[in-house]
């Protein structure tokens, strides 16, 4: 405050100086100090109003202190109110919480009885499916468990509607079981062909269909539910009595109890001749292959029992000729024996007996190389016919599959049964083409073996008949 007074007098004594220059000095003074004067009344009223300022502040600060105090107490009363309520409401959790355990423990068991109900349903309705499909009773009415599937996928909680459709289907199929029926259906026959027939059905153990006065037992697939005629049909007595059975001349009829285990065994029980014709066309190629490969087996078998000779005996007789130098008894017996192998080709060195050694050699091995073409003969044939039997059986085992995808295109893989016509063409014709090759290989190794000991005897007894004579002519030398 005092500075801000001498600033005013300065500036003011600086103005008067200005304008008062020329003025008497006195009256400066007195000008400056009733200046000075009203400056010290201004800086008074100024201090008096900071005063009363301050004083109206103070009063203020005490006010809101006061009020500060109060909300303190109200808030402390306020904590205090809040933390008596936290402690009902915890009590009131732990209530709570008590109690949801015992909900949950309700539930659980509950949710077990739900479950052991779910189960239960769900077993059953699996079994009754399974009992369903594989019923006789489903080829004329199929889709009779539809209702079943959302219940064992567990697509939805069972109702007891569900139970209630469960047990009336049960009781149904028992009735059904115990009951003889005979009714329009469709049937797929021995060539898998579909067509209508008249069925008859002894319970869920057996079925008999009668188709264009053809009569045989069905079997089942539960897969495609359709029926199959048996592809054996039953013997004459057994179609007879059924055919009675038809026709109301006979209280009795044959019955499978295995439902269809025994009939089965029919299809299985087949001959190797009953097996060929499902090979299709190709087994007669094959059939053709191995009766020619018989007929070269007999032939050479033929041909070599014919040429056969006891070739040690031989050898002692001419032995015995050319230590006598009997060279006219060794061309008799060779003569008389000359459609034999081995004379014949020993006769061919005794007419050149007075040649040299190479030279009777050479004859002898020309003699044994003009008889190898006639003991060789259809050996190649043979060999070829080994290699294409299998081929051919391959070539069925082909064409077999190609009607089964045929059947898989038309029908689908629903049913292997309706795979089976190709199938079986595909495997009869390779056991077939095997079997015959097999026979075929074993002939053509025993032949090969056959010929090659002709001709290594050929040659044997050759050189053993060149050392006699040319031993003989040397000693006679």
């Amino acid at each position: 405050m005092n500075i801000r007074i001498a600033f005013t007098t300065f500036f003011i004594m600086v103005l008067m100086s200005g304008t008062a220059w020329g003025q008497d000095m006195r009256q400066s003074h007195q000008s400056v100090e009733l200046q000075k004067q009203q400056l010290a009344e201004k800086a008074k009223a100024e201090a008096a109003a900071a005063k009363k300022e301050a004083a109206d502040l103070f009063r203020r600060i005490s006010n809101d202190r006061a009020l500060l105090t109060q909300a303190i107490s109200a808030f402390k009363s306020d904590i205090q109110s809040l933390s008596e309520a936290n402690e009902t409401l915890e009590k009131e959790i732990e209530t709570l919480r008590e109690e949801n355990a015992g909900l949950k423990k309700d539930l659980e068991e509950t949710a077990a009885v739900n479950r052991e109900f779910r189960g239960g349903v769900q077993s059953n309705a699996k079994d009754l499916k399974a009992l369903i499909l594989q019923s006789l009773q489903s080829g004329l009415n199929p889709g009779r468990s539809e209702f079943i599937e959302p219940v064992i996928q567990s697509q939805r909680f069972p109702t007891m509607d569900d139970v209630g459709q469960m047990t009336d289907l049960l009781f149904s199929e028992i009735n059904a079981s115990g009951q003889v029926s005979l009714a329009k259906g469709s049937v797929v026959d021995r060539k898998g062909r579909e067509k209508e027939a008249d069925i008859l059905l002894l319970g869920n153990f057996t079925g008999i269909y009668c188709l264009d006065k053809e009569i045989g037992f069905l079997l089942y697939s539960d897969a495609s539910q359709r029926y199959f005629a048996l592809s054996r049909l039953p013997s004459a007595r057994i179609q007879d009595n059924i055919e009675g059975y038809l026709a109301g001349d006979r209280d009795d009829v044959y019955m499978d109890i295995s439902k269809g285990g025994a009939i089965r065994q029919m299809v299985h029980e087949l001959s190797l001749v009953e097996q060929v014709p499902k090979g299709g066309a190709i087994v007669w190629p094959i059939l053709a292959l191995f009766g020619i490969a018989v007929l070269i087996l007999l032939e050479r078998v033929f041909f070599f029992m014919r040429k056969q000779i006891n070739a040690e005996a031989l050898m002692g007789h001419l032995r015995k000729f050319a230590l006598a130098e009997d060279w006219e008894g060794c061309r008799t017996l060779l003569e008389s024996r000359k459609k034999k192998l081995i004379p014949k080709v020993l006769l061919s060195a005794l007419v050149l007996k007075d040649r040299t050694r190479p030279e009777v050699e050479n004859a002898l091995q020309e003699a044994i190389l003009g008889e190898i073409p006639a003991i060789e003969r259809f050996l190649s044939t043979l060999g070829i016919l080994a290699g294409i039997a299998p081929l051919l059986g391959l070539l069925g085992t082909v064409t077999g599959m190609i009607n089964t995808f045929h059947v898989i295109t038309y029908y689908g893989t629903g049913d292997p049964r309706m795979m089976s016509g190709g199938i079986s063409e595909a495997l009869v014709t390779t056991m077939l083409g095997l079997a015959v090759a097999i026979p075929i290989m074993l002939a053509h190794t025993f032949l090969s073996r056959r010929v090659e000991i002709q001709i290594s005897r050929m040659e044997e007894k050759s050189v053993a008949f060149v050392n006699m004579m040319f031993k003989n002519w040397s000693n006679q030398c």
